[in-house]
């Protein structure tokens, strides 16, 4: 049964309209978004300028952007969000270029890199390059795969969010071999790469390989010390369970520890079982949990379903100040229709593609200081 609207409809704003990116601009400047106070003192175990660190203000803004195959935007068996679970050296500033900021304008000179046409696409509807381009790989697919490499050879700092295997075999030292060779290649990179493993292992759906709690952060530290043991400095180490099992189920007792995590994650799609709901309420919970963590906070795969239509664009503005939250230090949207069941299932699509509203107020979010803190060059509209 589909639950009823979560909030009252707010008056529309026009896309683009200068009135909302002052007001953006204005919470930037004050620090604030969702109402919450300074961000607790934060802590890593990434290499600082090795591994990617937070920006001291404001957060990196990032995307989950599928290749294309034959001219439609589609996602490979071997790197879908959906089979996911089954599935560099660094610079002194800690940017993936090495310099701290950008060569140039995202006028598509990276368009002919392998993978890259839809991410450059993607940019250059934002009207600035991403900070973070997410990709998916399952378990035994290797490392790196041509959109890898095409990220890691520019000033993007790439996401891999990696599948699992079954968390006792890992433990029982079954894939150490396989575990090594990813360590290994990663550290080959010699850029700074956000590792996203076994993400939303809370889920029901994940209980067959991960079997418990403890049997998720046995094999969590077990991969760590592997990659420790190869000396892989270049990583930061992304703990990601769904923002729902913060409120349906207890995704709080999967987290392996402030020692052995560098950011903490959450997954934040509204939910295909809500009419309407805003961010603010897909990540209540898990905001609240989080608050007790010295930990910068990522926001991955967060996306407005289609079926809201023309609140669309409202929805986004909502989440701009949900997102300045002080502790929130990167987001990355999904910007995909992949999860659909069907073509008709529009509370599961959330590419903005085609939807001039959406996209304009997605841009607002993407071009507002506060979510470009390399201060990356914003072209015109």
């Amino acid at each position: 049964m589909v639950k009823a609207r979560s909030r009252t409809a707010r008056a529309g704003v026009p896309a683009g309209a200068p009135i909302v990116i002052a007001a953006l601009a204005a919470l930037t400047a004050a620090g604030c978004g969702s109402g919450a106070g300074a961000a607790p003192k934060i802590t890593t175990t990434a290499r600082a300028g090795v591994a990617p660190t937070p920006p001291t203000k404001g957060a990196y803004f990032g995307a989950w952007v599928p290749p294309e195959v034959r001219g439609k935007r589609t996602s490979p068996s071997t790197s879908s969000p959906t089979t996911a679970s089954d599935t560099p050296s660094g610079s002194p500033s800690g940017s993936p270029s090495g310099s701290g900021g950008p060569s140039a304008k995202p006028t598509g000179k990276d368009a002919g890199k392998p993978g890259m046409a839809p991410v450059v696409g993607f940019e250059r509807q934002l009207g600035r390059q991403l900070d973070i381009v997410q990709n998916y790989a399952s378990w035994k697919a290797p490392f790196p795969g041509d959109l890898d490499t095409s990220v890691l050879s520019g000033n993007r700092y790439l996401l891999l969010t990696w599948g699992s295997a079954d968390t006792k075999e890992i433990v029982q030292g079954t894939h150490d071999e396989l575990i090594r060779d990813r360590a290994r290649a990663i550290k080959a990179t010699g850029k700074p790469v956000f590792l996203r493993w076994s993400r939303d292992m809370d889920k029901k759906s994940a209980l067959p390989r991960v079997h418990s709690a403890a049997d998720f952060i046995a094999a969590w530290k077990h991969l760590r010390t592997i990659f420790k043991q190869e000396k892989v400095d270049n990583v930061a180490w992304v703990w990601c369970p769904s923002a729902r099992g913060f409120g349906s189920g207890n995704a709080g007792s999967f987290y392996p520890g402030d020692g052995e995590v560098d950011w903490i994650c959450a997954d934040a799609q509204p939910g295909g079982d809500y009419d309407y709901r805003d961010l603010s309420e897909a990540v209540k919970l898990f905001m609240e949990w989080a608050r007790g963590r010295a930990k910068p906070i990522m926001i991955a795969e967060f996306g407005v379903p289609q079926s809201y239509g023309e609140r669309r664009a409202e929805w986004l503005r909502a989440a701009a100040k949900t997102l300045q939250d002080p502790q929130i230090k990167a987001v990355v949207y999904f910007d995909s229709d992949e999860q659909a069941d069907d073509p008709r299932d529009k509370r599961r699509a959330f590419s903005v593609t085609g939807d001039k509203r959406a996209v304009s107020a997605l841009r607002e979010i993407a071009t507002t200081p506060y979510f470009n803190p390399r201060n990356l060059p914003v072209t015109s509209d």
